[in-house]
């Protein structure tokens, strides 16, 4: 049954909720851990805590790819909730406080027992390579009875970070949320994150757009490609824009597309001085154009808030906003 009441928040989301640790290192010290330099490596607690005992002064930030998406939101004003799942630890109550102090609404219970928080350790080489090493934790058993149907119904949209499709709990609860946004009469949102996640559930992912599960879709041109099969860009365009009410591609420095109940627009990028690091462009992205849509916005100009907000993530280390949001939208808009 639908739910006439206006919505509570703009947009609720599920996601992983992570804590980054940065910290300068030198070489020797990644080659004495057996690290992968310059990569990223999925970890278990045990190394996790490894690595964090040989880190020096480190830089504590709250991330996760659909906390970050709110993060911006809430920068530009947006009302946000967030479900995800930390434990009773160190971390676990530096991301509840970056994340209420944001003014993002947060009240998923700690998870009890020895699974840590989530952590991305990175540690940064004198030449600037980052080398990433994340320990998904205790967002990896965020359970279906934390999701509070209530809740869900109380947001105009439901947004879902594809990286929580791939553990069994996350999925559960997901799917929980969906049910209750849809009887709510809510909309659903859903990013790809990556392509190897798509690679391992293309199948659930091509079932729910073809049952039309998705409102607004958002993919890169790898995501794109990867779930499509289809290696053109625009082939790969066509066969999804049809089944999604609202499809929004990014494609990095060339741009971004969306495609609307059969309305295209397009965006260039954004102008930047110096890219510093592209962690969270993607987020960020979302966050522009989100924020344009639940105010009703046309599509072109939710896409340019798309892009200006990727621009500004991507001048700076970390994947949350560092400016002042609403006055960098009133000048460039």
């Amino acid at each position: 049954m639908s739910d006439t009441t206006p919505p509570r928040y703009d947009v609720i989301a599920i996601g992983n909720a992570i804590v980054d640790v940065l910290s300068p290192c030198e070489d020797a010290v990644i080659a004495g851990l057996g690290l992968n330099r310059g990569g990223m490596t999925l970890v278990d607690a045990d190394k996790a805590r490894e690595i964090y005992a040989a880190m020096g002064p480190a830089t504590e930030r709250s991330g996760g790819s659909a906390a970050n998406t709110l993060a911006g939101m809430a920068a530009l004003g947006a009302r946000c909730a967030f479900v995800g799942q930390v434990a009773q630890d160190q971390f676990g109550d530096v991301f509840r406080h970056d994340i209420r102090a944001g003014g993002i609404a947060f009240e998923t219970p700690p998870l009890a027992g020895d699974v840590p928080t989530g952590q991305c350790l990175i540690l940064v080489s004198p030449d600037g390579e980052r080398t990433m090493n994340t320990m998904l934790g205790a967002g990896q058993f965020l359970h279906k009875g934390a999701i509070d149907d209530a809740l869900v119904a109380s947001a105009g949209i439901l947004y879902l970070e594809g990286y929580m499709w791939d553990p069994v709990e996350p999925r559960a609860a997901m799917r929980r949320a969906m049910t209750a946004a849809r009887e709510a009469g809510r909309k659903i949102a859903f990013t790809a994150s990556e392509s190897f996640i798509i690679s391992l559930h293309r199948a659930d992912f091509l079932e729910l757009i073809d049952a039309g599960q998705f409102d607004i879709l958002f993919v890169n041109e790898h995501e794109l490609a990867t779930l499509t099969g289809e290696a053109d860009f625009e082939t790969g365009l066509a066969a999804v824009a049809a089944k999604v009410p609202v499809l929004v591609a990014t494609r990095s420095e060339k741009g971004a597309v969306a495609i609307a109940h059969g309305e295209r627009a397009e965006v260039a990028a954004e102008p930047v001085a110096r890219v510093v690091d592209t962690t969270g462009a993607g987020d960020q992205f979302a966050a522009g154009f989100l924020t344009g849509y639940v105010r009703g916005e046309p599509l072109e100009r939710c896409l340019k808030r798309g892009a200006i907000c990727a621009s500004e993530v991507i001048s700076h280390f970390g994947p949350r906003p560092e400016t002042d949001m609403i006055a960098l939208m009133d000048a460039r808009l």
